[in-house]
């Protein structure tokens, strides 16, 4: 599970070091794509080969559906870690979120976001916005049934 939240510096050739919690996960490879919000998604190879699942169980007569699987696998690579624990950034992924030498990286369990710091750091005003928060997950059951 990937979980948590990180800072870690690109070099000049665009390689991001990857969190020693997260690079348990990324040992078959991993793709990266572009996420919903403006950041990044890197999932595991099991976990992105259910997406593409999804993915192509769509109707391509859906002009919705086209659009997310453009989205997702336009923008998807193929990454490695190497020794060094760092992946190589694909410049379109860098530019989009116009990264320079510094991303924050957050889990999310299944997979882990890579965000442009100044971008986290709004959606975390967001996140810590308690009184817009009891109305936003008013509707989410969280109980465990005990």
């Amino acid at each position: 599970m990937f979980l948590g939240q990180y800072q870690h510096s690109l070099d000049e050739k665009g390689r991001l070091t990857i969190p020693a919690a997260f690079r348990f996960g990324l040992g078959d490879g991993a793709y990266v794509t572009q996420g919903f919000d403006r950041n990044l998604m890197v999932m595991t190879k099991s976990y992105f080969e259910l997406v593409y699942g999804r993915l192509g169980s769509m109707n391509i007569t859906d002009p919705t559906a086209r659009l997310v699987k453009r989205l997702v696998l336009a923008n998807a690579y193929q990454i490695e870690v190497d020794k060094a624990g760092r992946i190589l950034m694909p410049t379109t992924l860098r530019e989009f979120l116009a990264l320079k030498n510094e991303a924050a990286l957050v889990g999310q369990g299944d997979y882990f976001e890579i965000w442009n710091p100044a971008d986290w750091a709004l959606q975390m005003e967001k996140i810590q916005d308690t009184e817009a928060n009891a109305q936003r997950f008013a509707i989410i059951d969280l109980s465990t049934g005990k």
